[in-house]
């Protein structure tokens, strides 16, 4: 049986849970195996981004996980990645300029 790891992380807190899970078992099923969604009951598995080592996976349903596997959850943008560089951009040249 495959052994994975599930992480997933806020500000405040975040968790690695290691789980062993039958051969076959895709990224899906794997966090819902894990038990992370009562620890963190804002995720919802069937929606929330996934990817393996920091590679996004495209279906995570499909996507068979394989032993040394950390699937990791993703929480959405607060903002745009280029909004925030020209947010901090615009604070170190100061209003003036």
């Amino acid at each position: 049986m495959p052994q994975v790891e599930v992480a997933f992380a806020r500000p405040d807190k975040q968790e690695i849970i290691p789980v062993q899970v039958p051969e076959g078992t895709t990224a899906l099923e794997a966090v819902k195996l894990s038990g992370i969604v009562e620890i963190f009951p804002e995720i919802d598995p069937d929606s929330i981004d996934m990817g393996i080592f920091g590679k996004v996976i495209k279906n995570p349903a499909k996507h068979e996980v394989r032993t040394g596997d950390r699937v990791e959850l993703y929480r959405p943008l607060k903002i745009d990645p280029k909004q925030a560089r020209l947010n901090r951009a615009k604070k170190k040249t100061g209003p003036d300029q």
